[in-house]
């Protein structure tokens, strides 16, 4: 057995890490489709002074950073889709509000400790049982919702018009995707910490868009991403004695620049067939072979 699976807090780590990674993209996709990235960093941060304000408190920390979380979600979705702010406009007065917040009462309190810490940026000796369980009861929620209104998200992060003309409660689902997001950035605090987590939200995605070709295949793969990098980073971080949330976060940036190679040379590629393909159809019909193999050479190398 490999001695990363000898050690009881690894194992733990990554059962979480890898719920994270299947949670996070999972809506990530939907969140990123309607140019909403940054409601992810916003929430991180309410959740960090959701936090510093039960370590002052004495009351757990999570369940704090819980309740600032889905609250702050569904204030900014309102605000929002009722234009009193535009959507960037909202985000950034809930995020400098709660940064704001979170320094004054880190100020007041005796400063970072350990704990607030590995809050902060992650630390996989943190993770247990009860985090465990907290997270795969997310897990199932966010998938029965992914499922059951699968068809409602789909059209409202392509077209809300649309998809309000069409019936859908926009709104109200806007509203469920914005407060689940707020539940998961809490959930992630303990593998990657607040600061970090909303990299799994988006950059997974943005690597599966770079690549798929259709939206079911770019939930897959975003998912799939997610898992390698949470793999991935927990192994280079134990064996290289790395922060565990830095090493997930920098491997999934890696990946996202892996996706954009690839998918640059498959561009490159279908463009050269396509070129290929209108050569051959310009050469007339009853050239000789060789005749018609010369001429789609020189168009080939020559197709403008």
């Amino acid at each position: 057995m490999p001695e990363i699976f000898q050690f009881d807090f690894m194992v733990r780590a990554l059962i979480g890490g890898s719920m994270v990674a299947i949670l996070a993209p999972a809506f990530g996709l939907f969140i990123v489709l309607r140019r909403l990235s940054l409601i992810a960093d916003t929430l991180s941060h309410v959740a960090l002074m959701g936090v510093a304000i039960g370590f002052v408190t004495s009351i757990f920390p999570p369940l704090v950073a819980l309740v600032a979380t889905t609250s702050s979600a569904a204030g900014i979705e309102q605000l929002r889709s009722r234009g009193r702010l535009p959507g960037d406009a909202a985000l950034a007065v809930f995020l400098y509000a709660s940064l704001a917040i979170a320094v004054v009462v880190i100020s007041k309190s005796s400063g970072f400790n350990a704990d607030l810490f590995g809050y902060l940026f992650g630390t996989v000796l943190s993770v247990n049982d009860r985090d465990l369980w907290l997270i795969g009861t997310l897990l199932v929620v966010v998938i029965a919702f992914v499922v059951m209104f699968y068809a409602e998200l789909t059209q409202s992060a392509f077209d809300p018009d649309l998809a309000h003309v069409s019936g859908v409660r926009v709104n109200a689902t806007n509203l469920a995707l914005a407060i689940l997001t707020g539940a998961t950035v809490t959930a992630s605090m303990r593998v990657v910490g607040v600061l970090m987590v909303g990299a799994l939200i988006v950059i997974p995605v943005l690597a599966a868009l770079r690549l798929a070709r259709g939206f079911r295949t770019a939930l897959m793969l975003a998912i799939g991403f997610g898992l390698l990098s949470v793999w991935i980073g927990l192994i280079i971080a134990f064996y290289a004695d790395l922060a565990a949330g830095g090493a997930i976060v920098l491997t999934t940036v890696g990946m996202l620049v892996l996706a954009e190679i690839t998918g640059s040379a498959l561009d490159y590629l279908s463009a050269r067939r396509g070129f290929a393909a209108i050569a051959a159809a310009n050469v007339p019909a009853d050239f000789p072979d060789a005749e018609r193999r010369n001429v789609e050479k020189e168009q080939g190398e020559h197709p403008n």
